[in-house]
């Protein structure tokens, strides 16, 4: 594996790795989990050139928020990408990415507003920016995300489609502890009691999924299923919940096929985002 951090290096290496076949794409923030992992393995097996970026990118962090907590483990990342078979692995600098006098930003509209959006004010012009400048330097035939950030991976595809990007986005399914808890870099800033209450989460969502199941359609009771499950551990603080059309994310009054629920919570200083994938019973 190839370690990297100059732009026109990437360039030119990836220029060439085209030349022999498809190049897979994962940004990443690094301190790598198992989800993370998976989203390699996934590009390696359908691939021939992986190309992993690892950056902090300071644009989608609000003033309030942890860009300089966020966890960071260089030595290691670059371990576990070199065991599931990365090829290039791409860090690049602050100042080669947002030189002085950068300017531009991309906004991907009402899709980047609600939700996450609306709880983190310019999150995702710093997420398509970054990402979007990516796109341009690697230029890969497949870029991989995880549906963890479901929203995320909702504004990225507009963004692709509205600017004619050659890259395919796959979606890869989420990641779970054996409790049930979403991987995420920000997991270890859980404490222990932290920990045990954070599984409550994706059983909420379940609960939730149930109900569908045996019959219930109208959002507000779903909704309302998995609001009374996370009130029961009263550490939690709900953001939002919200039963949502699978493409533009906009809320649903009731399910009539496919659907996505959206969660955000805050268990002491530590935020956890989640989702699930609904689909209405056959009548």
């Amino acid at each position: 594996m190839k370690g990297i951090s100059k732009i026109q290096s990437v360039v030119r290496i990836v220029q060439e790795a085209k030349k022999n076949g498809k190049v897979g794409f994962v940004p990443t923030m690094g301190a790598f989990h198992a989800g993370h992992l998976s989203l390699m393995k996934k590009a390696k097996a359908e691939c021939d050139f992986v190309v992993v970026s690892l950056f902090v990118n300071p644009l989608q962090f609000g003033p309030t928020e942890d860009f300089k907590h966020y966890p960071r483990s260089l030595s290691e990342d670059q371990h576990l990408a070199a065991s599931v078979g990365v090829d290039l692995l791409w860090t690049p600098r602050e100042k080669d990415l947002f030189p002085t006098g950068f300017q531009s930003q991309i906004t991907v509209g009402e899709i980047s507003r609600r939700w996450e959006g609306a709880s983190r004010p310019g999150h995702f012009s710093g997420v398509s920016t970054v990402v979007g400048k990516f796109l341009q330097i690697v230029r890969p035939g497949w870029l991989y995300l995880g549906q963890k950030d479901y929203q995320q991976c909702a504004v990225i595809r507009q963004m692709i489609a509205d600017l004619h990007f050659e890259a395919k986005l796959r979606i890869c399914p989420i990641v779970r502890e054996k409790d049930g808890l979403a991987m995420s870099s920000r997991n270890v800033r859980l404490s222990a009691t932290e920990r045990e209450i954070a599984p409550v989460l994706y059983r909420a969502l379940q609960t939730a999924k149930a109900l569908l199941v045996s019959g219930e359609k109208d959002a507000v009771g779903i909704v309302r299923a998995l609001e009374n499950v996370l009130k029961s551990e009263p550490e939690i603080e709900i953001d939002y919940l919200a039963l949502c059309d699978v493409k533009t994310l906009e809320r649903l009054e009731r399910v009539k096929d496919r659907a996505v629920l959206l969660a955000a919570v805050k268990i002491g200083s530590v935020r956890l985002i989640d989702n699930i994938l609904l689909q209405a019973p056959k009548p």
